[in-house]
Formats: structure tokens, sequence, C-alpha cells
């Protein structure tokens, strides 16, 4: 398996989530709002990649949907992954906040065919974290 496509996905999956990435979408000098719910973190970083109905993505490199995915029933799986990343998935530790991060794992775990109802709190992320 060639592992470059993979490789380059992950690589413009964290350009994208790069507030370096920022631009003015305003037209008023001002660089794009932060997005501050998970669905909005969802459309801005993760959609990139996961696609918009969550199904993840063929072509470059395979890319794991998000739909229907029965390992995000514990909110410990997808925390761990957006915090540390794992194969072509990079990590967003660095680059999304303890309430980001709660909201799009919480945000992924209600849509896309998921009804894991269980709230992901900024706690629950900060006990992966050490914090």
């Amino acid at each position: 398996m060639n592992p470059y496509p993979i490789l380059r996905a992950a690589l413009i999956c964290a350009a994208l989530a790069s507030p370096a990435f920022a631009q003015d979408v305003s037209g008023g000098g001002g660089l794009a709002p932060e997005p501050k719910t998970g669905q909005e973190v969802y459309t801005v970083i993760c959609q990139a990649c996961h696609m918009a109905d969550g199904k993840g993505g063929v072509g470059a490199g395979q890319l794991p949907a998000l739909a229907n995915n029965p390992k995000l029933a514990a909110p410990g799986y997808p925390i761990a992954m957006v915090l540390n990343g794992r194969g072509a998935m990079p990590w967003f530790k660095d680059s999304l906040t303890p309430a980001q991060i709660a909201g799009v794992v919480s945000y992924i775990r209600t849509h896309f065919g998921n009804n894991f109802t269980q709230p992901v709190t900024e706690a629950d992320v900060k006990a992966l974290t050490g914090e």
C-alpha cells in the first residue's frame, strides 16, 4: 500500500485545522470567525476529510466514515482520536480547545446516523489530556 496518498490527506487536514489557514471571508479585512459549536468545528475542519455526510472518502486514501460508526459509542475513543490522531488522522490537541473538542465529538455522536446521546463535556476531554 502506498502511504503517500494517506500522508497527503493528513497534511491537508492538518493545514485546514491550522490557525494560519484562517482567511478573510468577510471582505472586511478580518479573519474568519473561530468555530465554536460542534457543528461549526465539523464544517470548518472535519468535513474536508470525513465529507459533509460523514461517510468518509476514498480516492487519495481511505478516510474513515463517521456515519453509523459503532466505535463512537464510548466517548473516550473519539475524544482520543481528535486529541492525538492516528494514521491519516492528524491530532488537534494543539489547535482545538477542550470545549471545541467536546462540541465536535458530541456532534458526530448524535449525527450521521449515530444516536449516542450522552453529551461529551470539557471535563471529559481534560480528563484525557491530564489537565
